[in-house]
Parts: structure tokens; sequence; C-alpha cells
């Protein structure tokens, strides 16, 4: 067990949703649950009972109710949920109609601007008629090339209102990989802003635009959203419209929100798609919205009086998780830019600005902050504060540590894991709960998770893969275009009989957290012995010396041996005494077998456009394997550097 960093005073869980939740359950079914673990315990035992409170909870709209809780639950793969109810995800998620802001967007070159939430429903409305008119109905596909700013919300709950299904590419994303994204689902409509800011530089996309549109021939109309500049030039973009003069200019609408079933399609995410073509996931509004309710009212303990930042882009799942706040009634901060522009503080200040209550953002940005000796809590005022949400990789202790140290000591440190797949999380933060370095602080209520060994047997305080062993309501439709659902079982199928296995090496610790050890398809086997490339991260990273790694395993010798490139700090050079230090620093903090055999100075690290690791396509070109599907990274040139090491022959 890490240290004991922080826990809840007894006011803090008295007023937590999560208690107002045991109390709801604990009278409904005459019980006395105790605390979390007891409640959890619940949750997966009676699953049938728990998500039927959790919709009387969350208070979800429909205009028929369901018939049954779920169907064939002991079968994973064909198990349905709340069978026979009839809803809108779009009307969950603006159930609130008021003049609370409901948004604000800053933009790196752009002062803030906010949306209440009444205005909100007045744009969805023009958005969702002027849709309907162009002939978008039930089951079409509307997709976004956008930064993260209020227009990309408006078109998607547009979308949603009349049960068209939304995805989203960030538009730093290069042409082939959205035509190899939205060319698999045939989109009818494409929103596109003009362009967007980085780092202080403008970046045009029309030219993308344009290649996007002569790509794919099911595209009828494409929307362009000045962002930019006032006035774009369209004649780059032949039949496109300014998005102004698309949605409707009338006033005092009304949206027809189209009823439809729980699973019906809201959201197609992708796969990273560094081995291959991305897979097109497509998710159920209903599991969705219920899920995302439950994280954001329980485990979050989101409240109207909340404003909630995430840094994201349009294109990650921590998009549409947190726009899924909206059904709570609190605010969103939005920011699109860089999170280093004008310095490494600019988040903070925003947070100080804007009276931020739960700020989201990833490990990778936390040890960045922390290696750029950003103390937030000392350079701005954050007294409003109460939970930080992390995700994307593991958080090391160090960045546990850190968070204390010099953001704010009162508070929830959440750090998350889930994915794409499920579009929500497996573990999660609670504010009932202690937080302790290094671990998840507990499992997500009705999700069974288990750590399995090889023989599928559970695992508690030893590391193994994470598993749900139970249905749970956002388990993917399937893939687009997959209807025998092969690739799908393969996904996810293919180890443990009906068993969802989600490719992380994981322990659960005897008090009920969860520690992540980094991607099990990317685990190191020397010897047998498998090691999570997290594992190593943690002692390497927490050097001042070393600005950032990457670890893989080298097929060797009818073995694997351990590799670890180093990318050292700026006017650091990776001396024979520095590898030194290294090899001891993991040594003596894992174990003998953990210490890399070779230590190669490379001169960067390629991660995937969401700001993840490639490892595994750092070691497909290590082994003159082809790397599939380049357009997934961020920095591809990177992988150029991994090439003909001579250090890697020997």
């Amino acid at each position: 067990m890490g240290e004991l960093l922080w826990q809840p005073s007894a006011k803090q869980k008295s007023k937590a949703k999560m208690t107002e939740f045991m109390n709801f359950v604990s009278t409904r079914h005459e019980q006395s649950f105790r605390d979390y673990n007891e409640l959890y315990q619940w949750s997966i035992t009676d699953p049938v009972d728990f998500w039927k409170d959790m919709w009387d909870f969350a208070g979800i709209i429909c205009s028929k109710t369901y018939d049954q809780v779920v169907e064939n639950f002991a079968d994973m793969l064909n198990s349905r949920w709340f069978v026979g109810a009839k809803m809108n995800f779009a009307e969950n998620l603006l159930r609130h109609r008021d003049e609370q802001v409901a948004m604000v967007f800053k933009g790196e070159n752009c002062p803030p601007v906010s949306l209440t939430y009444a205005q909100l429903y007045d744009q969805v409305a023009k958005m969702a008629k002027s849709l309907r008119e162009k002939g978008v109905g039930t089951g079409d596909r509307v997709v976004g090339f956008m930064p993260h700013m209020p227009e990309t919300i408006i078109a998607m709950l547009g979308a949603a209102s009349i049960g068209a299904i939304w995805s989203g590419c960030s538009p730093d994303f290069g042409i082939n990989g959205v035509l190899e994204r939205f060319g698999q689902i045939q989109p009818k409509v494409l929103i596109a802003a003009d362009g967007y800011f980085y780092n202080g530089k403008e970046f045009d996309s029309l030219e993308k635009v344009r290649g996007i549109v002569s790509g794919i021939s099911s595209i009828e109309q494409v929307v362009i959203v000045p962002y930019l500049r006032e006035n774009p030039k369209l004649d780059s973009v032949p039949g496109s419209v300014i998005y102004n003069e698309f949605i409707s200019p009338e006033e005092g609408l009304t949206i027809e929100f189209a009823q439809l079933p729980f699973d019906h399609p809201v959201y197609i995410l992708y796969s990273s798609g560094t081995t291959g073509v991305p897979k097109c996931i497509v998710h159920r509004a209903g599991g969705v919205l219920i899920q995302h309710m439950k994280e954001h009212l329980l485990h979050t303990n989101l409240t109207r009086e909340d404003k909630l930042f995430y840094y994201t882009t349009c294109g990650w799942m921590m998009w549409h998780w947190s726009v899924s706040a909206l059904a709570v009634g609190a605010t969103l901060i939005l920011y699109d830019g860089s999170a280093f522009y004008p310095g490494p503080e600019s988040l903070w200040q925003l947070a100080e600005e804007q009276e931020i209550t739960v700020f989201g953002t990833s490990a990778k940005y936390l040890a960045s902050i922390e290696k750029a000796e950003v103390k937030p809590g000392s350079q701005f005022k954050l007294d409003s504060l109460h939970t930080i949400l992390s995700t994307g990789s593991p958080l090391s202790e160090d960045s546990f540590h850190y968070v204390y140290r010099e953001i704010k000591q009162d508070l929830c440190l959440a750090s998350i894991t889930g994915g794409t797949d499920l579009i929500s999380t497996f573990a999660l933060g609670n504010p009932l709960l202690p937080v302790y370095a290094g671990e998840i602080q507990c499992r997500g209520l009705g999700m069974k998770v288990e750590s399995f060994d090889s023989a599928g047997n559970s695992l508690i305080g030893q590391k193994g893969e994470l598993v749900c062993s139970a249905s749970f309501p956002t388990q993917p439709v399937g893939f687009w275009n997959d209807p025998e659902k092969v690739k799908y079982k393969k996904a996810y199928f293919d180890v443990f009989p009906n068993v969802w296995r989600h490719g992380d090496f994981v322990e659960i610790t005897p008090q009920g957290g969860l520690i992540v050890f980094g991607r099990s398809d990317a685990t190191l086997n020397p010897g047998g012995v498998r090691i999570g490339t997290a594992e190593i991260y943690r002692q390497v990273e927490g050097l001042s010396q070393i600005a950032d790694s990457l670890v893989v395993g080298q097929d060797w010798d009818n073995d694997v041996r351990v590799i670890l490139f180093v990318k050292p700090a700026e006017g650091i050079e990776l001396t024979d005494e520095l590898k030194g230090t290294i090899r001891q620093v993991i040594r003596k903090s894992t174990t003998p077998r953990h210490v890399p055999e070779k230590i190669i100075e490379i001169r960067d690290i390629p991660y995937t456009l969401n700001g993840k690791k490639v490892e595994l396509a750092v070691r497909q070109v290590i082994h003159n394997e082809p790397v599939l599907n380049q357009e997934a990274l961020a920095n591809p040139e990177a992988l150029e550097y991994y090439k003909d090491l001579a250090e890697l022959a020997n």
C-alpha cells in the first residue's frame, strides 16, 4: 500500500452524493451499508437492483419505461439492458433549460465566451431543424473535424436529438487518419472548423477538409465553423456553407426528440489504430448516459454548482465523458490549444479565473508540469478546486505526491482507468475513500472488475489481467461493419470465455483499490516473468535528468531483453554514470528483472494523438516489422530514430 495522502472529512462524506445514494438504496432494500466496499459488493451481487436504482436516482428521462432491466445477463456477448425503454440521449443532456451557464469556452487567442443552458437548448434546436431539413435521419452519421469548442457540442446534440450518430476527429489528424476513420462509417454531414490555434500558431484546416470531402463520397453537406477568421474562404471546399448560414434562423424552436431504444447508437469512437486500420466502436445511447451519470454523480460528486474542466480533444473519449456532465447541470469549462501556451502554468491560470472545481487532465501532463517546476498552489488561488482527475496512462507515485505538495492538500486526486472501448471507466475516484499514492481508489459500482491469472483465477494483491467478468451497460453495440461480431469477440473475449479482457496489467489491493502497471499487450517477459512497463516509467521519469522514456522488449537469444530508450532533459548527456544511476534506481525500487539490459538515448518518444506512448509501434520498428497506421501518432517522425540502431545489434 502506498502512503496515505488524503482522506475525506466527516462533513465531506456526509454531503457526498455517494452517501445520498447509499441511503437511497438502503431505504429501498431495507439494508444497512456500512461503507463503500459493502455497497460495491451489493452492486455486483445484485446488478439488476443496482442498475434499476441508478436509473431512478439519476432521473433518466424516457417516454416509455423499460420492460426488463437486463436480458441474458449471463451471456456477456448477447446481454441487453433496459429492454423496451424509449428515450433520447440529447433530451437527457438538455434537461436544464435555465439561465445558469452551461459552458465557458476559452481558446488560445480568444477571450472567454459563455452560453447558458437556455441558449444551448435554442442553438441545438436550430441545428436539429437544419439537419432534418438536409435529410439527416435516424442512424445517419454526422461527423465533426473540430476543436474542443461549443459548436462541436451543439452539433453533436443536434445530431443525437434526431437519432443520428455522432463521430469526431480532432483537427490535428492528417487527412489519411480521418479517411481511415470517417471513411468506414460513410457520414452524410461533415461539420468542420476552418482551422485551429496551437502553441501560438494558426493552422488552416480547409485544405484537409477538401481532401476529406473528396475522399468520402457519402458526404452531402459540409458546414464550416469560422474560428481562425470571421469570413473563411470556402472556394477550396465545394458545396460548403458557413455555420451561421446553415443553422435555422428561427427563434423559439422546440426540439422534437426522437424516442429510441436504449441500445440505439449515439457515438462511434475509434481504436488507436497503431497496429492496423482503426476499429470503429459503436456505443449505445442509454449505456453511455446511465454509466456517465453514475460516474459524474456518485464517483466524481458532481453537482450543479460545479465547474468541470477536462483538457481533451473531441476525438478522445474524455470529451464524450465530460460533455455528459450537462445532464447533471454543471458548467463545462472548454479550452482549445496547447496546455503549455503561453507558459506551462496556463491551465492553472484558467482554473483560477474560472473557479474550476473539478480539473481533468492526463498523467503525462502532471509529470510535465512537475518537470517544468510549476507550483500551482502557490502561484494561483485554487480555493474552489476539490477534485483532480487523471487518466491516459498510470499515474506515478511521484505525481501523486506532487499534486498534494504543489497543487492542493485538501482535494480528491482521482486517478481513473477505462477506455475508448467502453467510453467510461472500470476503476476511478470516490469521495468517501482515502487516496493512497500510486493507487486508484476503487472499482466502479456495478462493474465486476477482477484481476485474472493466465488460468482465469481471480487474484488479490497480485498482478494479473484486468477483466470485467459480468455484463455492464456500456459494452459496445459492436464494431461497425462487423455483423457477426467476429472482430468484437477477438478484441475482448478471445482469452477468457464470456469475460471481457481489457488489455491492462493490474493489481487489486486488499482494501479494494487498483494499481495499473501498463498495457498487458506491451508486457515485458524477460525469463518468462511478466513486467508492466509502467513499473519502469515510475522510476525513470522521477529522475530530473530524464525528460521522457519508453521501454520495450526485444526478442534476443530465445528470450526477451528489456530495452529502455531515454530522452535526456535539456543540457543533459546520457553518460555511463547516468546509466548506472538509472539502473540503480530501477533495481532498488523494483526487482533485478526490471533493470534494462540496454539504455539507449533517443531524440523523441512517439505518442498517439491522445497522449499515450506507443510501445508496440517501437517494438515493431526494432524488429523490422511494418507499423501499419502512423496517422494515429502525434509525432510519427519519431519512429525514424528507432531504425537501424547499432546498439540493438549486440
